[in-house]
């Protein structure tokens, strides 16, 4: 399968460097779907760019058609990438100005609301293509204007990927099992992307809060929608996805090719690829992200977990004991940390040294936690 490289130059933060976005694109520029993946969005996250180095192999060999297109980004943070501080790579947040790379996106609903309004009309097909000429026109004249690195790597990112019919955002958490977060709005119609996944959790919310790269692309839909109610029809037209590839060392061949091997099913169901995929069972149900406990640790020590990572607790079960090996008892120097809601324990802490107030544990829950409103991701 014939396949096209493009290297997109970003602004240089230095005199005598320059960086760029490599992308790699197959099928028909015009063809329809079109699928867009990138990776390493965190650049200390290296899961999802050797999976996509997988893909990239299997597209190559041609071995089916594609009547879609996609648009792979296995590397989308050569900033964050090049952030090596005393011999560790940090690329979760900026150095320039200390942001997340998965947060601060566009939120351009507004924007492209009013330059489509009066131009809609009572067919599906011509507001969407309306809808994503209005993206791209807004976000062309943004990149011409932005300055700086980190805003201006958002900007780009989002013009590759907004007229995307799917859209795989690829990160890892820090120990955890395969999850997908996903729109409510998206909900069933994407079920098949955990499915095929082989995903245990799918988390579920519209607006996280802080604005990540997916939900500035699939959002939208769903706000338009509802801007300009059921005589204009707007579908959700985006399946925007972040989907965490296990833990930060789950890093290795096989593995990889695996998960590659998945994607490529999922793309073969949606129609991107050719040939037939048979949708699996969904392994567990769909909870909402306000379920989601984020437990955390009150006091600084050493912790040690109870649990494995797949485990289904219930509300006041010990998971874990915070440790303060200072103290002049031990019997005194050990607190239980327990499971505030019923769920699957899905996301724990490496590192086994926390501070007050650090997560320590992520459990998926199915009822929505009073206390959890707002931003609703961690930082």
């Amino acid at each position: 399968m014939s396949r096209i490289v493009s290297r997109f130059p970003l602004p240089p933060m230095s005199l005598g460097t320059e960086r760029h976005l490599t992308v790699h694109a197959y099928g028909d520029p015009d063809a329809r779907p079109k699928a867009y993946l990138q990776a390493g969005l965190h650049a200390d996250e290296l899961p999802g760019s050797l999976v996509l180095h997988h893909l990239i192999r299997r597209l190559d060999s041609g071995e089916d058609g594609m009547p879609g297109q996609i648009v792979i980004v296995p590397s989308a943070n050569p900033v964050g990438q090049a952030q090596i501080h005393r011999g560790q790579l940090s690329g979760r947040f900026s150095m320039v100005d200390g942001t997340n790379f998965n947060r601060d996106y566009l939120n351009l609903t507004t924007r492209v609301g009013n330059q489509v309004d009066g131009r809609l009309g009572t067919d599906e097909a011509t507001n969407v293509a309306l809808i994503r000429d209005a993206f791209a026109d807004i976000l062309g004249a943004l990149a011409s204007e932005t300055e700086g690195e980190p805003a201006y790597l958002r900007t780009m990112l989002m013009r590759l990927a907004c007229d995307a019919d799917i859209v795989l955002d690829l990160h890892c958490d820090d120990e955890a099992l395969m999850h997908v977060y996903l729109a409510h709005h998206l909900w069933p119609q994407a079920e098949d992307l955990p499915a095929f996944l082989e995903s245990p959790v799918t988390l579920l919310a519209n607006r996280s809060g802080g604005d990540p790269f997916d939900e500035s692309l699939s959002a939208p839909w769903a706000e338009l929608r509802e801007r300009f109610g059921d005589a204009t029809p707007i579908p959700s037209a985006c399946l925007a996805s972040t989907v965490e590839l296990r833990g930060a060392t789950d890093v290795g061949d096989a593995l990889a090719e695996e998960d590659a091997d998945r994607l490529y099913r999922f793309l073969q169901n949606r129609g991107v690829i050719a040939g037939g995929a048979t949708v699996p069972a969904l392994s567990r149900p769909a909870t909402p992200l306000t379920a989601m406990e984020i437990v955390k640790a009150p006091l600084p020590g050493i912790v040690s977990y109870r649990v494995p990572l797949g485990t289904e607790v219930s509300a006041g079960q010990p998971i874990a004991d915070l440790i303060d090996p200072t103290a002049d008892d031990p019997a005194e120097g050990r607190i239980e940390i327990t499971a505030g809601t019923d769920g699957l324990l899905f996301a724990r802490r490496s590192n086994r040294f926390v501070w007050p107030g650090e997560s320590i544990a992520k459990i998926a829950g199915t009822r929505a936690l009073p206390s959890r409103s707002g931003a609703l991701l961690t930082p």
